[in-house]
């Protein structure tokens, strides 16, 4: 399936557990994901579905997480998905503030 690859394509890119992919319509024709693999064909269509996170994709193809993280690679560099990848903590909002937007919120 990764062809003894153990990481997604000369990029080296890392995804995280919860980095969501999805398909990216303006990407290659169906004739390009004619040649792909049946594995690269069935993370698509589990993206063309809903929008999944790297997790999901692995546990409903059956597939190990470092598999299926090569295989995203390869569909990450030929353009047949995109991938969001997940706020880091430090741009979350402080505890604090949303308690006190909470409180604002009960006291209307």
């Amino acid at each position: 399936m990764t062809g003894g690859r153990t990481r997604p394509g000369p990029s080296n890119v890392r995804f995280d557990l919860i980095a969501l992919v999805a398909v990216d319509d303006s990407g290659p024709d169906d004739a390009a994901e004619a040649l792909l693999g049946p594995e690269h064909r069935a993370l698509l269509a589990l993206c063309r579905a809903e929008t999944q996170s790297l997790a999901e994709l692995a546990a409903d193809a059956d597939l190990p997480v470092g598999v299926v993280r090569v295989l995203l690679g390869d569909l990450l560099e030929s353009g047949h998905v995109r991938v969001s990848r997940p706020v880091p903590p430090a741009q979350l909002p402080d505890e604090k503030i949303l308690r006190e937007v909470i409180d604002g919120l009960r006291a209307l």
